[in-house]
């Protein structure tokens, strides 16, 4: 016990930087994937090993979103699911950087996965809506594919402008403090969102709370994409 102990206080030295995460990443995501890369790290696993386990979790949990009639339970274990590939998401990135093993192919692995189930998610949700809910209006079937669009313009934008930026370049838009933005940023974690299905057996919550967060979405890519342009300038 002493050793993992010892394991898991080296992996909480090498983290990566606080900037652009919320309040759910710093507190809940990343200390729930430190603790499963510790785990990960002690049986020798590698980290391509964990991007497929949270594929494994993800990718089931996602379609019965859209074959399985919403109720408690199952909103229950979907959930659970998801926040656990989300978790397994991040003790991927932090066992490779204790290993000192993380390769182009790993990346790679990575942002493809992500990028599925980004899609996925969104594409679940619109079966779903048409085959379980009874929405006020047709038009609430455009949700899940205004979604999809804001989530995928901001993981590619992101991860473009991470690569395109130069290094040491002064960022001359004004920020918040750390803090407030955390708290800002959190509608737009995909932690949130999978917790969001807590409540899927409820039609009249969840519908409220992804048209909440959609509208969170729609604001934060238009904000990013205005930020990213001048930092890129």
């Amino acid at each position: 016990m002493s050793e993992f102990a010892e394991v898991l206080r080296q992996f909480s030295t090498a983290q990566k930087p606080a900037k652009g995460a919320s309040v759910y990443t710093l507190f809940v995501n990343r200390p729930a994937g430190r603790l499963l890369a510790a785990v990960a790290y002690r049986i020798g696993a590698t980290p391509n090993h964990l991007t497929l386990l949270g594929a494994m979790f993800t990718f089931p949990a996602l379609a019965a979103v859209a074959l399985v009639p919403p109720g408690w339970v199952s909103s229950a274990c979907v959930c659970a699911a998801l926040a656990t590939g989300f978790a397994l998401d991040s003790a991927d990135g932090q066992l490779a950087r204790r290993q000192r093993s993380g390769s182009p192919s790993g990346e790679w692995l990575d942002h493809v996965l992500d990028c599925g189930k980004i899609v996925t998610l969104h594409l679940v949700v619109l079966v779903a809506f048409y085959r379980f809910f009874t929405l006020p209006s047709p038009a609430f079937l455009l949700a899940p594919m205004a979604f999809e669009f804001a989530s995928v313009v901001i993981f590619f934008a992101g991860i473009l402008t991470e690569k395109l930026k130069r290094r040491g370049a002064a960022d001359g838009t004004a920020a918040p403090s750390p803090a407030l933005r955390s708290l800002l940023l959190l509608p737009v974690d995909y932690g949130v969102t999978c917790f969001s299905f807590l409540f899927l057996g409820s039609q009249h919550v969840f519908l409220s709370l992804y048209c909440t967060l959609l509208v969170a979405h729609l604001l934060f890519m238009a904000a990013f994409l205005v930020k990213w342009f001048r930092e890129l300038r």
